[in-house]
C-alpha cells in the first residue's frame, strides 16, 4: 500500500527541515490549514524520537509564521489524531496547524473538546 504522505510531490511542499515537511492540507477546514509531517514512516507521535518531534515543532512554528502573514488568523489549533479511535485516517503522523477566524463557529470555547459533544461544555456543568 502507497502512504499519501510518503509519495508527496515535491509541488506540493511548502517548507521542510531535515526530518520532518511542511505543507498545506489537500482539504482545508479554514484559510491556511497546515500540516506537519515527519519524513520517516511512523504512524504514532510517540513513535517518533526525541530529535524528530523538535524537527516537527521547529516547522511547526515556522508555519505558523508563514500563515500568520498570510492568512491573519486570530488563533490557532494544533492537534493530532493519534490511531484510528482518535479519528486519524491516514497512518502516518501529522500535526493539525488550523488557523481559526473569530466568528468561524457560534461559540469556540471547549475548542478540540468537541470531538465528544456530550463532553465538551464543560463550564456549563453543574
Amino acid at each position: 500500500m502507497i502512504c499519501t504522505f510518503c509519495s508527496l510531490p515535491k509541488s506540493r511542499i511548502e517548507d521542510e527541515n531535515d526530518l520532518a515537511i511542511w505543507i498545506y492540507d489537500a482539504f482545508p477546514i479554514s484559510k491556511g490549514h497546515s500540516l506537519i509531517i515527519p519524513k520517516r514512516h511512523i504512524s504514532s507521535f510517540f513513535d517518533a524520537t526525541n530529535v524528530e518531534r523538535n524537527a516537527l515543532f521547529a516547522l511547526l512554528e515556522k508555519a505558523k509564521s508563514i500563515v500568520e502573514k498570510k492568512y491573519t488568523p486570530d488563533s490557532f489549533n494544533i492537534g493530532i489524531n493519534d490511531g484510528p479511535a482518535a479519528g486519524q485516517t491516514v497512518p502516518h503522523l501529522h500535526m493539525h496547524l488550523i488557523p481559526r477566524y473569530q466568528g468561524d463557529v457560534a461559540d469556540p470555547r471547549g475548542g478540540i473538546r468537541w470531538i465528544i459533544p456530550e463532553r465538551a461544555d464543560y463550564w456549563t456543568a453543574k
